[in-house]
C-alpha cells in the first residue's frame, strides 16, 4: 500500500504540534489540492484564510468571554482560558475556512457545505501526505462575531465552517476504527 490509499488509511487527527514552520510550498500544494476538490456546478464556494499572529490575537478576548462560559468541570477557571487562548495561538498554522452562502436556494447552501468539506479533506491529505498534520475545529470561536470580523467577511455572504490547525505532529495519536463490515452493506 502507498501513495494516496495510504495517505487515506494512515491520516490522524493531531492535537499537539512541534514549533517548526510549515513550509509554503507544502501549504500551496495543499491549497491546490483543496481547490481541485468535487463540487456541485463548480461553485468552488470555499476560502482560505490563513491566520497570522495579529489576526490571531484579536481572537483573545472572544476567546477569554466563551472559556469563562464554558467553565469546564474541575478545571479552574484561569487553566481553562489559557488552555483555549493556547489552542488558537500556539498550532503553527491556523487556517479559517469558509463556504459562500446562498440563502435563497437553500439546496445549493448545502451542496457548497459538502464540496467546502471535500476541499477540507483534500487539504488535510496533502498536508498529511508531506508529514503534516491537521485539526478541523467547529468550536464556539468559529461561529462567533469576532470570528467573522477576524477575517473580515460577512456572514451573509461566507459561513465559517471551521479552524484549521496545522504542524508538524508532536505526536500522532492511535485510534481504532470501525470494521469495514460495520460501515457498508451490498444490497441485492
Amino acid at each position: 500500500m502507498g501513495g494516496v490509499q495510504e495517505a487515506l488509511t494512515s491520516r490522524r487527527t493531531v492535537y499537539r504540534y512541534k514549533r517548526e514552520e510549515v513550509p509554503d510550498r507544502i501549504l500551496e500544494s495543499a491549497f491546490e489540492a483543496a481547490r481541485n476538490a468535487p463540487c456541485h456546478k463548480n461553485t468552488h464556494p470555499w476560502k482560505f484564510y490563513v491566520m497570522g499572529e495579529k489576526t490571531r490575537e484579536s481572537l483573545i478576548p472572544e476567546v477569554e468571554k466563551l472559556a469563562k462560559k464554558k467553565s469546564i468541570d474541575g478545571e479552574e477557571e484561569g487553566a481553562g482560558i489559557s488552555k483555549a487562548i493556547e489552542k488558537i495561538i500556539s498550532p503553527p498554522l491556523l487556517i479559517c475556512v469558509t463556504s459562500a452562502r446562498s440563502p435563497q436556494d437553500p439546496f445549493r447552501e448545502e451542496e457548497d457545505y459538502a464540496a467546502t468539506a471535500c476541499a477540507i479533506q483534500n487539504m488535510t491529505l496533502s498536508l498529511w501526505g508531506n508529514g503534516v498534520g491537521s485539526q478541523w475545529s467547529t468550536g464556539a470561536i468559529t461561529r462567533s462575531d469576532a470570528a467573522y470580523a477576524a477575517i473580515g467577511v460577512s456572514r451573509e455572504e461566507e459561513r465559517i465552517v471551521g479552524f484549521i490547525k496545522a504542524g508538524y505532529p508532536e505526536k500522532i495519536p492511535s485510534i481504532t476504527k470501525k470494521a469495514v463490515e460495520e460501515i457498508r452493506a451490498y444490497l441485492p
